[in-house]
Parts: C-alpha cells; sequence; structure tokens
C-alpha cells in the first residue's frame, strides 16, 4: 500500500510539473502551424525559419546548455484543430509556453485558451487587432496589429501618391475584415473618399463581378486584403478586364511572399505591399538569415518567416531569463523582454488599448521586373518607387 501511494503520489506530481522540466537534455516546443490546406504555403516558410533558428541556437550551446527539440503541429488553418492540439499540449504535455499558428482566427481560439490555461502564448503573425485587446495577461504578440500594417502604405499615399478616392476588396476572415477597417479609418485620416468595400470569400475562383464594381467606381487606389492565392487570381483578373487606377495595392499577407510572383507572374508588377521586414533590413542577423534561407529554399523568406525565426530567439532570451519554468516565471521573463532580433526590435508594451503588443516600423515594398523591392520609407530603400504605374496598354 506505502509503494502504491508513493506511486500515485509521484504520477500526481509528474502532472503538475512543467513537461520540459523531464528532458535532462533538452527543451521540447511543440509548435501548431498549418501544413496542409490553403495556408500551407505561410505554415511551410515558418516551420523552415522556426528549425533554422533552432538549428543555430542549439549548434552555440543551446539554451542553458540544453537543446531546443521543435515539433509541429498541423492545424489546416481551423481555429477548432488549433485550438484542440494548444489544450493537449498544455493539459496533456504541460508545455509551459505557447508560440505560433498564422491565422488571426487560428490564433484568437489558441489565445483564448491560453488565457484559460493562464500559460502565456507568443503571437508570430497574426494581425488581427482584437488578439491583443481583450485584456489578456498572458497573451503576447511580436508581429504588428492591422491597424498599423498600412502605417508605411499611408505615408506612401501621402507624400508621393495623394489619391483622392479608394476602393477596397478582402476576404472575409478576421484578418481581411480587420484589415478593410483600419483601411477606411485610415483613409478618412488621409481625406480619401472610400468608393467601394467590398467582402469576398476566400478560395473564390471568379472576382469579376466585384471587379466590375471596381471598374466602374474608378477609384485613384484599389486595395486588397487577401491570402496569396486569391491576391494571385485578383492581379490575373484585373489584368484580363484591363482595370486601370494609379496603384494596386495590397494590405501584406498574400501580396508579400515569394509565390505571389509565381502565381500572378507579369499581372504582380508594380503591385505595392505593407510588410513588416524585407531581406534589406539592417536588423542584426537579418541579411545573414534571409540569404541562408534562399541558399536552402531557393526564394528569399518574407516577413512570416523573419518573425518565426526571431521567434526562437525570444524564447531562448525568455527561457534564459526565467529563475524557473513555471508559466508564471516565463510570463514575467517574457514580459521584460527587450531584444534587438533579424525581424527588428522587440519589446512588449500595453498602449493605445493593446497589451503585451510589440510597436514596429511598418515598410511598402514594389515589384519591379519580378523582384520585390524595399521602396518606402525611403532610408529603408533597396530602389526608387515607380509612380506613376504604366497603363495595362502603356505595358505591351
Amino acid at each position: 500500500m506505502k509503494r502504491l501511494s508513493l506511486g500515485a503520489a509521484f504520477l500526481f506530481l509528474f502532472t503538475l510539473v512543467p513537461f520540459s522540466i523531464f528532458a535532462a537534455d533538452s527543451y521540447n516546443l511543440a509548435i501548431p502551424l498549418p501544413l496542409t490546406g490553403q495556408q500551407a504555403k505561410f505554415g511551410e516558410m515558418m516551420k523552415r525559419s522556426y528549425q533554422m533558428a533552432a538549428d543555430e541556437i542549439n549548434a552555440k550551446d543551446g539554451i542553458n546548455k540544453k537543446k531546443l527539440v521543435l515539433s509541429f503541429e498541423d492545424s489546416g488553418a481551423k481555429p477548432e484543430t488549433a485550438r484542440s492540439i494548444v489544450e493537449k499540449l498544455i493539459d496533456v504535455k504541460k508545455q509551459p509556453i505557447i508560440v505560433g499558428e498564422y491565422t488571426s482566427a487560428c490564433a484568437k481560439a489558441v489565445a483564448a485558451v491560453a488565457e484559460e490555461r493562464k500559460t502565456p502564448y507568443l503571437v508570430i503573425a497574426s494581425a488581427d487587432d482584437a488578439i491583443t485587446r481583450q485584456n489578456y495577461k498572458y497573451v503576447f504578440r511580436q508581429n504588428a496589429v492591422n491597424a498599423h500594417y498600412g502605417d508605411g502604405v499611408i505615408d506612401f499615399f501621402k507624400q508621393v501618391v495623394k489619391p483622392k478616392t479608394v476602393a477596397i476588396l478582402y476576404e472575409s476572415s478576421a484578418f481581411g475584415t480587420s484589415g478593410a477597417d483600419a483601411m477606411v479609418k485610415d483613409a478618412e485620416r488621409l481625406g480619401m473618399k472610400v468608393l467601394l468595400k467590398e467582402k469576398y470569400e476566400s478560395g473564390s475562383i471568379d472576382f469579376r463581378p466585384i471587379l466590375s464594381k471596381v471598374k466602374a467606381a474608378q477609384p485613384d487606389v484599389l486595395y486588397m486584403v487577401s491570402y496569396v492565392m486569391d491576391a494571385s487570381l485578383l492581379m490575373k483578373q484585373i489584368k484580363e478586364l484591363r482595370i486601370d487606377v494609379k496603384l494596386f495595392t495590397g494590405g501584406a499577407a498574400g501580396f508579400a511572399i515569394p509565390e505571389f510572383l509565381d502565381n500572378a507572374k507579369d499581372a504582380a508588377e508594380y503591385v505595392i505591399t505593407a510588410t513588416l521586414w524585407t531581406p534589406q533590413m539592417k536588423y542584426p542577423g537579418a541579411k545573414e538569415y534571409a540569404e541562408k534561407y534562399k541558399a536552402a529554399y531557393k526564394d528569399y523568406p518574407s516577413y512570416h518567416g523573419a518573425s518565426a525565426y526571431s521567434a526562437m530567439y525570444v524564447l531562448k532570451d525568455t527561457l534564459e531569463r526565467a529563475k524557473d519554468f513555471t508559466p508564471e516565471k516565463i510570463l514575467g521573463a517574457l514580459k521584460a523582454t527587450n531584444l534587438k532580433t533579424a525581424f527588428g526590435p522587440i519589446k512588449f508594451e500595453n498602449k493605445e488599448g493593446y497589451q503585451n503588443q510589440n510597436f514596429m516600423d511598418t515598410l511598402v515594398i514594389q515589384i519591379q521586373k519580378g523582384v520585390f523591392e524595399t521602396i518606402w520609407p525611403q532610408q529603408h530603400a533597396s530602389k526608387k518607387y515607380i509612380y506613376p504605374i504604366p497603363t495595362w496598354r502603356e505595358r505591351r
């Protein structure tokens, strides 16, 4: 009976202590992200970047001289699946910190679980403003919020384009909706009239009906918030319909990754988009990461990869400052983060109604001769912007 009682007591104690403590020579971190479905391109880029950083960290004595061992759980970009994965990681595996996800819908589901379970959660690339506006104590975000994604674009409009009207197309997810709403507010501040604001379902194959509305409205600027397949098809059908505006503009996401260039081909030329990072940035380690990624995978990564890569260094910094590996001690260390990374400075603040939010500069890139070039702000520019852009007839 004594032996049985001791065994039961040990089993009970085991379930209370963070899982990673029992790995004598490693920290085991499972990361949820989309590896199948429409968002798999983003998930794959982030997975590669996470692993690249982990390999670098392990080559330099790891974290507290322990290896960082990563595994990946496929959410398929489905919020209910993401929630189930994270419940298992926290409740069964006792993982004391959650890192990852991509879509805002999935991140919102994960954030709710993390807050319920009092487990720190580091958001990497999900932009819906609401994620860090819930008065959550345990949710941190290192990428910019949707309300600020367009800061660089708006400044470019103000200084260069000076448009009077805008049409907005956006996909119906939390990311698309919040991005469109943010542009409406920015347009009001800039004195632009919103002629059209049209929502569509992600994965649509025929945008001609809403594009015909754009053509009839004749806006100065067309602003689109889309994931990559929609972004590519939109520009192909815009070219087909010969819709001319002063500038085609993307709200990051699908417009800011190499697959957009591959899929849209010449229809992508001269498109500008907001982005959070480019390989030309002069952040410590940014160029090295970008070149290493390109050497391995043939294309430069977008900001999604850079954020994932840098998240592993934020994790390393956090765990090395935490006094133990309970969620509360990790929470305190994460809250005190002040780190320069390849993605940029990371510091979590409470301001503008956000909690535990990193604030950062946003950039503008333009596709010139089939290549992403940084054009704004001017101090970060790799090439001068091309504006006004030629009409479709002039491009022949």
